[in-house]
């Protein structure tokens, strides 16, 4: 099953979020609705960038890897023209 590593950005935290799932648009309005205890301050969350991945396990890899660089470095350092 194809998963998605997706990295959220709030203008009103001026934070990025990062995170792994197999539907991107149904975790993003649980962001959004305040479902999750970590981004509910941070309110309306935009997505800036999706991979897609072969599996929840290379999810995990690439979640923990851009987590460890930092989302926006990762960005940077990939030219994700975001």
């Amino acid at each position: 099953m194809n998963c998605y590593v997706y990295i959220l950005y709030s203008e009103k935290r001026s934070k990025h979020y990062v995170g792994q799932t197999a539907d991107v648009n149904k975790r993003l309005s649980r962001h959004n609705q305040g479902l999750v205890p970590s981004t509910k301050g941070g309110k309306p969350w935009k997505i800036i960038l999706q991979l897609k991945v072969s599996n929840r396990n290379e999810a995990i890899i690439l979640e923990n890897k851009i987590k460890k660089r930092g989302a926006k470095r990762f960005i940077e350092d990939n030219q994700f023209g975001v």
